[in-house]
């Protein structure tokens, strides 16, 4: 998410504390699943107390308001303790602060990347933690395995005072957002935003510009969020990734995502300017 320069209420690191712990926070995952404990319909990440079988070879990944943080795979077969279930990531937006939601898309990333990298992919050799860094080397080949991002971008498309907002086929709500996808290979940002466009619902762009971006662990990718202005063309949704979209003014929107994410940032933005009074480019 686009967050301002501050004093972090989280800071980030991989070289493990000289501390017990116990009263850690243990961010236990299985794929984009979360084990979370619930007490008096409150919900929180359990301490290092609760899990102790997954605490000696979970990774450090920071401190949240100076509380040590861990994050472990979850095994496949284990039933979560008494108290506790595991969720799908995504269920905690509504259910902890956002500092909090992104240490848990973190813990997800660094405990998939440990998870997936045990062996080497070019020769098949147990791979080693490297200390210091945040990686897995093979000790046969030396190849290095570092967690992976997968940088996707975000836009929003705006003709006058009007946004261009569309529903996903995939959204399990009917929501309207902004347009996404991943970048491809040799492919710039900027050209990645062009051609998503176009192969989504069919219309030229103009004065593509950088907005902001939000780490995006729940998808493990980099969503890097622009605007764009309407150049040409009609719309015409693909039908697969796109199952509707149009024009829509500030007074007259549909449902849109929460205002976590990245795309409602840029909606947000984009209402601001025009209640402000603001011409918008094209009008």
């Amino acid at each position: 998410m686009v967050r301002p320069v501050s004093t972090p209420r989280f800071v980030p690191g991989h070289e493990p504390p000289a501390r017990g712990r116990e009263d850690a926070y243990l961010f236990c995952s299985r794929g984009l699943e979360l084990l979370i404990e619930e007490r008096d319909g409150n919900v929180s990440i359990p301490k290092g107390t609760a899990v102790p079988s997954l605490t000696a070879g979970a990774h450090f990944i920071g401190t949240l308001d100076g509380v040590d943080c861990y994050a472990a795979a979850w095994p496949k077969e284990q039933e979560p303790p008494s108290g506790m279930r595991l969720v799908a990531a995504l269920f905690l937006f509504r259910q902890v602060d956002e500092v909090t939601l992104g240490v848990a898309g973190r813990a997800l990333a660094i405990a998939e990347w440990d998870m997936t990298h045990r062996f080497c992919g070019r020769c098949a050799t147990p791979t080693e933690l490297v200390p210091g860094e945040r990686v897995r080397r093979c000790p046969s080949c030396r190849t290095p395995f570092y967690p992976r991002i997968s940088p996707a971008v975000i836009v929003l498309v705006t003709r006058g005072d009007s946004m261009l907002l569309a529903r996903s086929s995939s959204f399990p709500d009917a929501f309207f957002s902004t347009l996404a996808g991943f970048a491809e290979p040799g492919e710039s940002l900027e050209e990645a935003v062009h051609r998503e466009v176009k192969e989504e619902v069919g219309i030229e762009l103009k004065d593509v510009r950088y907005f902001g971006s939000q780490p995006w662990p729940f998808g493990r990718s980099l969503m890097v969020g622009f605007t764009a202005e309407y150049a040409a063309g009609e719309l015409r949704v693909d039908g697969q990734e796109i199952a509707e979209a149009n024009w829509f003014t500030v007074d007259k929107l549909p449902r849109i995502p929460p205002r976590l994410s990245i795309a409602r940032h840029l909606i947000d933005a984009f209402i601001a300017k025009v209640k402000a009074g603001e011409r918008p480019s094209g009008a």
